[in-house]
Protein backbone atom coordinates (compact mmCIF):
# COMPACT_ATOMS: atom_id res chain seq x y z
CA UNK A 1 0.00 0.00 0.00
CA UNK A 2 1.28 3.24 -1.01
CA UNK A 3 1.93 5.54 1.76
CA UNK A 4 -0.05 9.02 1.08
CA UNK A 5 2.09 12.04 1.69
CA UNK A 6 0.98 15.77 1.15
CA UNK A 7 3.84 19.08 0.62
CA UNK A 8 3.86 22.41 -0.65
CA UNK A 9 5.42 23.51 -3.74
CA UNK A 10 6.28 26.95 -5.91
CA UNK A 11 4.12 27.63 -8.82
CA UNK A 12 6.85 29.48 -10.05
CA UNK A 13 10.34 28.11 -9.03
CA UNK A 14 9.08 24.45 -8.06
CA UNK A 15 10.26 24.84 -4.02
CA UNK A 16 8.76 22.30 -1.98
CA UNK A 17 8.28 22.57 1.44
CA UNK A 18 6.26 20.37 4.90
CA UNK A 19 3.57 23.47 5.37
CA UNK A 20 2.41 26.76 3.54
CA UNK A 21 4.86 30.19 3.45
CA UNK A 22 3.39 33.07 2.08
CA UNK A 23 7.05 34.19 0.82
CA UNK A 24 8.99 31.69 -1.36
CA UNK A 25 12.35 31.63 0.35
CA UNK A 26 13.70 30.51 -3.26
CA UNK A 27 12.46 32.80 -5.69
CA UNK A 28 11.00 35.35 -3.05
CA UNK A 29 7.61 35.49 -5.04
CA UNK A 30 4.57 35.78 -2.69
CA UNK A 31 1.29 34.02 -2.65
CA UNK A 32 3.20 31.01 -5.17
CA UNK A 33 2.76 27.92 -2.92
CA UNK A 34 0.14 25.35 -3.74
CA UNK A 35 -1.28 22.20 -1.69
CA UNK A 36 -0.37 19.39 -3.23
CA UNK A 37 -0.55 15.21 -2.79
CA UNK A 38 1.94 12.71 -3.41
CA UNK A 39 2.06 9.02 -3.40
CA UNK A 40 5.48 7.59 -2.45
CA UNK A 41 6.01 5.22 -4.92
CA UNK A 42 7.38 1.16 -4.56
CA UNK A 43 11.20 1.34 -5.39
CA UNK A 44 10.39 -2.19 -6.66
CA UNK A 45 8.46 -0.89 -9.51
CA UNK A 46 10.30 -0.49 -12.99
CA UNK A 47 9.20 2.84 -14.42
CA UNK A 48 11.35 2.59 -18.14
CA UNK A 49 9.07 -0.07 -19.55
CA UNK A 50 10.18 1.68 -22.76
CA UNK A 51 13.36 -0.40 -22.78
CA UNK A 52 13.81 -4.38 -23.04
CA UNK A 53 16.95 -3.81 -20.43
CA UNK A 54 16.38 -1.19 -18.60
CA UNK A 55 19.28 -1.80 -16.56
CA UNK A 56 22.36 0.36 -17.37
CA UNK A 57 25.05 1.11 -14.86
CA UNK A 58 27.26 3.91 -15.83
CA UNK A 59 31.16 3.61 -14.72
CA UNK A 60 33.65 6.58 -14.43
CA UNK A 61 36.01 7.07 -16.86
CA UNK A 62 38.82 9.36 -17.21
CA UNK A 63 37.99 12.63 -19.10
CA UNK A 64 41.22 12.12 -22.34
CA UNK A 65 40.12 8.70 -22.60
CA UNK A 66 36.35 10.28 -23.78
CA UNK A 67 35.78 10.29 -27.61
CA UNK A 68 34.09 13.01 -28.87
CA UNK A 69 32.66 13.06 -32.46
CA UNK A 70 30.13 15.00 -34.34
CA UNK A 71 26.91 15.58 -32.97
CA UNK A 72 24.08 13.45 -34.72
CA UNK A 73 21.71 15.71 -36.55
CA UNK A 74 18.88 15.31 -38.60
CA UNK A 75 18.18 18.02 -41.19
CA UNK A 76 14.37 18.61 -41.77
CA UNK A 77 12.83 20.25 -44.58
CA UNK A 78 12.00 23.61 -42.47
CA UNK A 79 15.46 25.50 -42.34
CA UNK A 80 13.71 27.98 -39.99
CA UNK A 81 13.81 24.95 -37.26
CA UNK A 82 16.90 23.76 -38.13
CA UNK A 83 18.48 27.48 -37.85
CA UNK A 84 17.36 27.71 -34.51
CA UNK A 85 18.24 24.20 -33.53
CA UNK A 86 21.74 24.56 -34.75
CA UNK A 87 21.75 23.01 -37.65
CA UNK A 88 19.08 20.25 -37.74
CA UNK A 89 17.31 17.65 -34.70
CA UNK A 90 19.87 16.27 -32.46
CA UNK A 91 18.78 12.61 -31.66
CA UNK A 92 18.12 12.12 -27.92
CA UNK A 93 17.97 15.69 -27.44
CA UNK A 94 14.70 16.97 -25.57
CA UNK A 95 12.84 20.36 -26.94
CA UNK A 96 10.55 22.80 -25.13
CA UNK A 97 8.44 25.30 -27.42
CA UNK A 98 6.87 27.97 -25.63
CA UNK A 99 4.51 30.19 -26.31
CA UNK A 100 0.95 32.36 -26.06
CA UNK A 101 -2.44 30.63 -26.65
CA UNK A 102 -3.57 30.48 -30.40
CA UNK A 103 0.25 32.35 -31.57
CA UNK A 104 0.39 28.44 -34.02
CA UNK A 105 2.57 25.86 -31.44
CA UNK A 106 0.52 23.15 -32.43
CA UNK A 107 0.23 24.50 -35.97
CA UNK A 108 4.13 24.75 -36.18
CA UNK A 109 4.76 21.27 -34.67
CA UNK A 110 2.34 19.47 -36.64
CA UNK A 111 3.62 20.97 -39.57
CA UNK A 112 7.04 19.55 -38.95
CA UNK A 113 5.43 15.96 -38.02
CA UNK A 114 4.38 16.48 -41.50
CA UNK A 115 7.21 17.44 -43.16
CA UNK A 116 10.12 15.13 -41.43
CA UNK A 117 10.61 11.90 -43.80
CA UNK A 118 10.64 9.17 -40.58
CA UNK A 119 8.41 7.81 -38.57
CA UNK A 120 6.59 10.69 -35.94
CA UNK A 121 4.81 9.82 -32.82
CA UNK A 122 2.13 13.12 -32.07
CA UNK A 123 0.66 12.90 -29.06
CA UNK A 124 -2.29 15.35 -28.49
CA UNK A 125 -3.49 15.89 -24.60
CA UNK A 126 -5.56 18.76 -25.54
CA UNK A 127 -7.08 17.60 -28.88
CA UNK A 128 -9.50 15.10 -30.24
CA UNK A 129 -8.32 12.70 -33.66
CA UNK A 130 -10.70 14.58 -35.73
CA UNK A 131 -9.43 18.18 -34.49
CA UNK A 132 -5.66 17.12 -35.81
CA UNK A 133 -6.85 15.73 -38.96
CA UNK A 134 -9.24 18.82 -39.60
CA UNK A 135 -6.06 21.04 -39.41
CA UNK A 136 -4.06 18.40 -41.07
CA UNK A 137 -6.51 18.73 -44.23
CA UNK A 138 -6.05 22.83 -43.72
CA UNK A 139 -2.18 22.77 -43.53
CA UNK A 140 -2.76 20.23 -46.99
CA UNK A 141 0.03 18.31 -45.56
CA UNK A 142 0.63 14.63 -45.66
CA UNK A 143 3.18 11.74 -43.72
CA UNK A 144 2.36 8.41 -44.13
CA UNK A 145 4.45 7.88 -41.19
CA UNK A 146 2.91 9.94 -38.79
CA UNK A 147 0.84 8.46 -36.05
CA UNK A 148 -1.59 10.20 -33.91
CA UNK A 149 -2.81 9.50 -29.81
CA UNK A 150 -5.08 11.13 -28.03
CA UNK A 151 -3.79 10.55 -24.29
CA UNK A 152 -2.39 11.80 -20.94
CA UNK A 153 -1.31 9.24 -19.11
CA UNK A 154 2.65 8.70 -19.80
CA UNK A 155 2.83 5.02 -19.07
CA UNK A 156 0.27 4.94 -21.79
CA UNK A 157 2.54 6.58 -23.27
CA UNK A 158 5.42 5.23 -23.31
CA UNK A 159 3.56 1.81 -24.09
CA UNK A 160 2.57 2.59 -27.51
CA UNK A 161 6.03 4.34 -28.12
CA UNK A 162 7.64 1.21 -27.09
CA UNK A 163 5.04 -0.49 -29.78
CA UNK A 164 5.81 1.75 -32.53
CA UNK A 165 9.60 2.52 -32.23
CA UNK A 166 9.12 6.19 -33.69
CA UNK A 167 12.14 8.03 -34.40
CA UNK A 168 10.44 11.44 -33.35
CA UNK A 169 7.97 12.44 -30.47
CA UNK A 170 5.80 15.59 -30.21
CA UNK A 171 3.39 16.19 -26.93
CA UNK A 172 1.25 19.00 -27.04
CA UNK A 173 1.65 19.56 -24.31
CA UNK A 174 3.21 18.79 -21.26
CA UNK A 175 0.47 20.70 -18.84
CA UNK A 176 -1.72 18.04 -19.55
CA UNK A 177 -0.01 14.78 -18.98
CA UNK A 178 -0.68 13.06 -15.64
CA UNK A 179 2.10 10.32 -13.77
CA UNK A 180 0.13 7.38 -12.30
CA UNK A 181 2.73 7.62 -9.97
CA UNK A 182 1.34 10.47 -8.03
CA UNK A 183 -1.77 11.81 -7.02
CA UNK A 184 -1.47 15.56 -7.81
CA UNK A 185 -3.44 17.02 -10.37
CA UNK A 186 -2.24 17.63 -14.03
CA UNK A 187 -0.62 20.98 -14.41
CA UNK A 188 0.89 20.97 -11.01
CA UNK A 189 4.12 21.88 -9.64
CA UNK A 190 5.09 18.05 -9.29
CA UNK A 191 3.20 16.67 -12.76
CA UNK A 192 5.00 18.92 -14.51
CA UNK A 193 8.56 18.20 -13.02
CA UNK A 194 7.55 14.58 -12.71
CA UNK A 195 6.39 13.91 -16.28
CA UNK A 196 9.54 16.49 -17.56
CA UNK A 197 11.85 13.81 -15.91
CA UNK A 198 10.40 10.68 -17.28
CA UNK A 199 10.31 12.39 -21.11
CA UNK A 200 13.68 13.11 -20.30
CA UNK A 201 14.98 9.90 -19.33
CA UNK A 202 12.89 8.69 -22.48
CA UNK A 203 14.73 10.79 -24.58
CA UNK A 204 18.15 9.75 -23.03
CA UNK A 205 17.88 6.02 -22.85
CA UNK A 206 15.92 5.67 -26.26
CA UNK A 207 18.04 8.45 -28.34
CA UNK A 208 14.94 9.44 -29.88
CA UNK A 209 14.32 13.19 -30.15
CA UNK A 210 11.38 14.62 -27.95
CA UNK A 211 9.69 18.03 -28.54
CA UNK A 212 7.36 19.13 -25.69
CA UNK A 213 5.00 22.24 -26.37
CA UNK A 214 4.78 24.22 -22.91
CA UNK A 215 2.03 27.13 -22.25
CA UNK A 216 3.68 30.64 -21.03
CA UNK A 217 2.29 32.67 -18.09
CA UNK A 218 1.22 36.59 -18.37
CA UNK A 219 4.51 37.71 -17.92
CA UNK A 220 5.71 35.25 -20.85
CA UNK A 221 7.60 32.75 -19.15
CA UNK A 222 7.35 29.07 -19.18
CA UNK A 223 4.04 28.20 -17.07
CA UNK A 224 5.38 25.61 -14.37
CA UNK A 225 8.61 25.79 -12.52
CA UNK A 226 11.60 26.90 -13.59
CA UNK A 227 13.01 23.33 -13.47
CA UNK A 228 11.80 22.84 -16.29
CA UNK A 229 13.63 24.69 -18.46
CA UNK A 230 16.65 22.86 -17.24
CA UNK A 231 15.85 19.73 -17.67
CA UNK A 232 15.17 20.34 -21.12
CA UNK A 233 18.10 20.78 -23.75
CA UNK A 234 17.05 23.24 -25.71
CA UNK A 235 13.98 26.33 -25.07
CA UNK A 236 12.65 28.07 -28.07
CA UNK A 237 9.86 31.10 -27.77
CA UNK A 238 7.49 31.19 -30.04
CA UNK A 239 6.73 34.69 -29.96
CA UNK A 240 4.32 37.69 -32.19
CA UNK A 241 1.44 39.60 -32.07
CA UNK A 242 -1.78 37.16 -32.69
CA UNK A 243 -3.22 40.47 -34.72
CA UNK A 244 -0.07 40.34 -37.15
CA UNK A 245 0.93 37.61 -40.05
CA UNK A 246 4.72 37.24 -38.32
CA UNK A 247 5.71 34.56 -36.08
CA UNK A 248 9.37 34.46 -34.96
CA UNK A 249 10.94 31.02 -33.16
CA UNK A 250 13.57 32.27 -31.30
CA UNK A 251 16.11 29.96 -29.23
CA UNK A 252 16.82 31.06 -25.66
CA UNK A 253 18.38 27.83 -24.28
CA UNK A 254 20.34 25.65 -26.38
CA UNK A 255 22.72 22.91 -25.71
CA UNK A 256 23.87 22.10 -29.02
CA UNK A 257 24.13 25.64 -30.71
CA UNK A 258 24.03 29.14 -31.03
CA UNK A 259 21.24 31.19 -28.45
CA UNK A 260 21.33 34.19 -30.67
CA UNK A 261 19.00 32.26 -33.64
CA UNK A 262 15.85 33.55 -34.96
CA UNK A 263 13.23 32.00 -37.27
CA UNK A 264 10.43 34.00 -38.84
CA UNK A 265 7.01 33.02 -40.13
CA UNK A 266 4.28 34.18 -41.88
CA UNK A 267 0.78 32.80 -40.57
CA UNK A 268 -1.56 31.71 -43.62
CA UNK A 269 -4.81 30.36 -44.13
CA UNK A 270 -3.28 26.80 -45.32
CA UNK A 271 -0.63 27.49 -41.83
CA UNK A 272 2.95 28.32 -41.09
CA UNK A 273 5.19 29.53 -44.20
CA UNK A 274 8.57 29.88 -43.82
CA UNK A 275 10.03 33.18 -44.56
CA UNK A 276 13.82 32.71 -46.43
CA UNK A 277 14.36 36.61 -46.63
CA UNK A 278 12.71 38.82 -43.84
CA UNK A 279 14.68 42.09 -44.69
CA UNK A 280 12.26 42.57 -47.67
CA UNK A 281 8.89 41.89 -45.68
CA UNK A 282 10.68 44.12 -42.40
CA UNK A 283 10.77 46.96 -44.33
CA UNK A 284 7.85 48.69 -45.13
CA UNK A 285 6.76 49.82 -49.05
CA UNK A 286 5.93 53.53 -49.03
CA UNK A 287 5.43 55.43 -52.09
CA UNK A 288 6.86 58.64 -50.80
CA UNK A 289 9.61 59.40 -48.39
CA UNK A 290 8.10 60.67 -45.21
CA UNK A 291 9.95 61.39 -41.73
CA UNK A 292 11.15 59.81 -39.00
CA UNK A 293 11.80 56.40 -40.67
CA UNK A 294 15.57 54.88 -40.70
CA UNK A 295 16.91 51.68 -42.10
CA UNK A 296 18.70 49.69 -39.66
CA UNK A 297 21.37 46.78 -40.71
CA UNK A 298 21.50 44.14 -37.77
CA UNK A 299 22.47 40.71 -37.07
CA UNK A 300 20.37 37.86 -35.17
CA UNK A 301 22.24 34.53 -34.59
CA UNK A 302 24.17 34.14 -38.12
CA UNK A 303 20.99 35.81 -40.26
CA UNK A 304 21.47 39.76 -41.57
CA UNK A 305 19.00 42.13 -42.19
CA UNK A 306 17.43 45.11 -42.23
CA UNK A 307 14.52 46.53 -40.25
CA UNK A 308 12.96 49.89 -40.42
CA UNK A 309 12.82 52.31 -37.17
CA UNK A 310 9.89 54.43 -37.00
CA UNK A 311 10.01 57.18 -34.74
CA UNK A 312 7.13 59.99 -33.85
CA UNK A 313 8.52 63.38 -31.93
CA UNK A 314 5.81 65.79 -31.37
CA UNK A 315 4.65 68.77 -28.69
CA UNK A 316 3.64 67.52 -25.42
CA UNK A 317 0.54 68.07 -24.81
CA UNK A 318 0.42 67.60 -20.80
CA UNK A 319 3.25 68.88 -18.25
CA UNK A 320 4.53 65.07 -18.82
CA UNK A 321 6.23 63.57 -21.44
CA UNK A 322 5.53 60.08 -22.75
CA UNK A 323 7.61 57.63 -23.66
CA UNK A 324 6.83 54.67 -25.53
CA UNK A 325 8.94 52.06 -27.68
CA UNK A 326 7.46 48.92 -29.39
CA UNK A 327 10.15 46.56 -29.92
CA UNK A 328 12.86 48.37 -28.04
CA UNK A 329 14.37 49.24 -25.09
CA UNK A 330 12.62 51.99 -23.29
CA UNK A 331 15.79 52.46 -21.28
CA UNK A 332 17.88 52.03 -23.82
CA UNK A 333 15.79 55.09 -25.47
CA UNK A 334 15.61 57.18 -22.65
CA UNK A 335 20.07 57.01 -22.86
CA UNK A 336 19.91 58.08 -26.67
CA UNK A 337 17.66 61.08 -25.90
CA UNK A 338 20.03 62.37 -23.41
CA UNK A 339 22.86 62.08 -25.33
CA UNK A 340 21.08 63.81 -28.46
CA UNK A 341 20.12 66.84 -26.00
CA UNK A 342 23.31 66.91 -23.54
CA UNK A 343 25.92 66.38 -26.59
CA UNK A 344 24.28 67.50 -29.46
CA UNK A 345 22.23 70.17 -28.60
CA UNK A 346 18.70 68.44 -29.79
CA UNK A 347 15.70 69.22 -27.28
CA UNK A 348 13.56 66.67 -26.24
CA UNK A 349 12.22 67.22 -23.35
CA UNK A 350 9.15 68.79 -23.90
CA UNK A 351 8.37 65.96 -26.67
CA UNK A 352 6.34 63.51 -26.60
CA UNK A 353 8.54 60.40 -27.68
CA UNK A 354 6.96 56.76 -29.20
CA UNK A 355 9.21 54.39 -31.49
CA UNK A 356 8.21 51.26 -33.52
CA UNK A 357 10.49 48.47 -34.72
CA UNK A 358 8.29 48.00 -37.63
CA UNK A 359 7.26 44.40 -38.40
CA UNK A 360 6.12 43.73 -35.03
CA UNK A 361 9.84 42.50 -34.23
CA UNK A 362 12.17 42.51 -31.23
CA UNK A 363 15.65 43.66 -31.71
CA UNK A 364 18.38 44.33 -28.93
CA UNK A 365 21.53 44.74 -31.41
CA UNK A 366 23.28 47.70 -30.37
CA UNK A 367 23.87 48.41 -33.64
CA UNK A 368 20.47 49.53 -34.16
CA UNK A 369 21.17 53.05 -32.68
CA UNK A 370 22.73 54.83 -35.03
CA UNK A 371 19.04 54.37 -36.96
CA UNK A 372 16.63 54.84 -34.00
CA UNK A 373 18.95 58.96 -33.26
CA UNK A 374 18.57 59.06 -37.73
CA UNK A 375 14.68 58.51 -37.09
CA UNK A 376 14.29 60.82 -33.69
CA UNK A 377 16.32 63.41 -35.71
CA UNK A 378 14.40 63.07 -38.88
CA UNK A 379 11.09 63.20 -37.39
CA UNK A 380 12.11 66.21 -34.71
CA UNK A 381 12.56 68.50 -37.78
CA UNK A 382 10.20 67.31 -40.16
CA UNK A 383 13.13 65.92 -42.49
CA UNK A 384 12.91 63.03 -44.78
CA UNK A 385 16.26 60.35 -44.77
CA UNK A 386 16.72 58.68 -47.75
CA UNK A 387 15.05 55.57 -49.01
CA UNK A 388 18.59 54.30 -50.25
CA UNK A 389 20.30 55.11 -46.99
CA UNK A 390 21.61 53.02 -44.38
CA UNK A 391 22.86 53.02 -41.20
CA UNK A 392 24.88 50.52 -38.35
CA UNK A 393 26.55 51.59 -35.36
CA UNK A 394 26.66 51.65 -31.61
CA UNK A 395 25.96 55.05 -29.94
CA UNK A 396 27.91 55.51 -26.96
CA UNK A 397 27.19 58.35 -23.89
CA UNK A 398 29.43 60.80 -25.46
CA UNK A 399 27.41 61.06 -28.76
CA UNK A 400 30.36 58.90 -30.39
CA UNK A 401 29.47 56.10 -32.84
CA UNK A 402 31.27 53.01 -32.02
CA UNK A 403 32.15 49.92 -33.78
CA UNK A 404 29.70 46.84 -33.99
CA UNK A 405 30.69 43.44 -35.36
CA UNK A 406 30.58 41.69 -38.76
CA UNK A 407 30.46 45.26 -40.44
CA UNK A 408 31.21 43.05 -43.74
CA UNK A 409 27.97 40.83 -43.74
CA UNK A 410 26.08 44.56 -42.69
CA UNK A 411 27.19 45.77 -45.74
CA UNK A 412 26.51 43.02 -48.14
CA UNK A 413 22.94 42.56 -46.97
CA UNK A 414 22.48 46.06 -47.78
CA UNK A 415 24.04 46.11 -51.17
CA UNK A 416 22.33 42.93 -52.38
CA UNK A 417 19.08 44.62 -51.36
CA UNK A 418 19.86 47.71 -53.71
CA UNK A 419 20.82 51.02 -51.23
CA UNK A 420 23.46 53.33 -52.34
CA UNK A 421 24.70 54.54 -49.01
CA UNK A 422 25.40 52.97 -45.89
CA UNK A 423 26.49 54.99 -42.57
CA UNK A 424 29.14 53.26 -40.18
CA UNK A 425 31.49 53.89 -37.71
CA UNK A 426 34.92 54.84 -38.55
CA UNK A 427 36.49 52.55 -36.65
CA UNK A 428 34.65 49.82 -38.37
CA UNK A 429 36.07 50.94 -41.57
CA UNK A 430 39.46 49.15 -40.92
CA UNK A 431 40.00 46.17 -43.16
CA UNK A 432 37.19 46.88 -45.63
CA UNK A 433 38.05 48.01 -49.00
CA UNK A 434 34.96 50.12 -51.29
CA UNK A 435 35.86 48.02 -53.96
CA UNK A 436 34.40 45.02 -53.06
CA UNK A 437 30.89 47.05 -52.37
CA UNK A 438 28.68 48.89 -55.00
CA UNK A 439 27.10 50.61 -51.84
CA UNK A 440 29.07 53.66 -51.22
CA UNK A 441 30.36 53.83 -47.10
CA UNK A 442 30.53 56.75 -45.25
CA UNK A 443 32.50 56.49 -42.10
CA UNK A 444 31.13 59.09 -39.18
CA UNK A 445 33.08 59.18 -35.62
CA UNK A 446 30.20 61.45 -33.80
CA UNK A 447 26.41 62.07 -34.26
CA UNK A 448 27.43 65.33 -35.50
CA UNK A 449 28.73 64.20 -38.24
CA UNK A 450 25.76 61.88 -39.11
CA UNK A 451 23.77 65.09 -38.96
CA UNK A 452 25.99 67.37 -41.32
CA UNK A 453 26.07 64.71 -44.16
CA UNK A 454 22.10 63.23 -43.45
CA UNK A 455 20.13 66.20 -42.58
CA UNK A 456 22.15 70.09 -43.64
Amino acid sequence: MAKIKKQFSCTNCGASSPKWVGKCTSCNEWNTYVEEILTKEDKKEDRRIWRENPQRQATPVLLQEVETGTTHRRATPDNELNRVLGGGIVSGSLVLIGGQPGIGKSTLMLQIALQTPFKVLYVSGEESEEQIKMRTERIGMHNAQCYVLTETNTQNIFKHFKKLQPEMMVIDSIQTLTSPHLDSTPGSVSQIRECAGELQRLAKETNVPVFIIGHITKDGSIAGPKLLEHIVDTVLQFEGDRHHTYRILRTIKNRFGSTSEMGIYEMQGSGLRQVSNPSELLLSQKEEELSGSAIAATIEGLRPMLIETQALVSTAVYGTPQRSATGFDLRRLSMLLAVLEKRCGFKFGMTDVFLNIAGGIKVDDPAIDLSIVSALISSLQDIAIPSDVCLAGEVGLSGEIRAVNRIDQRISEADRLGFKHIFISKYNVKGLDQNDFSIKIHPIGKIEELYEQLFV
